[in-house]
């Protein structure tokens, strides 16, 4: 299920180590960010997702050795849009041709 503001397992890349601080790398449609395991998985809106935080991550990858491009490029397909990998209603095809009926 879509997560629209929470960190779901499958969004996180790796662990990271910043300055004896253990976070985690994850990935949605606005890139790359760092969040703690206390938010993952959880039905909470996780604020390093939607924070002034994620303007400097980049940079702070680049001070552990990562390269945030070459990160952003491998992990794309982790992303996941509003609806996708849900199914379709199905629709019964009697009620819908009565519905088209009602004028």
């Amino acid at each position: 299920m879509y997560n629209r503001f929470g960190t779901d397992a499958d969004m996180v890349i790796q662990p990271v180590q910043e300055n004896g601080q253990e976070l985690l790398l994850a990935i949605d449609d606005k890139g790359l960010y760092l969040t703690s395991s206390v938010y993952v998985g959880k039905s909470k809106a996780d604020p390093n997702r939607y924070t002034g935080a994620r303007t400097n991550v980049a940079e702070r990858l680049k001070a552990l050795g990562l390269d945030p491009a070459q990160l952003l490029e491998d992990n794309k397909g982790k992303v996941r849009k509003p609806g996708e990998g849900q199914e379709k209603k199905k629709v019964n095809p009697l009620k819908a041709s009565k519905r088209s009926m009602k004028g």
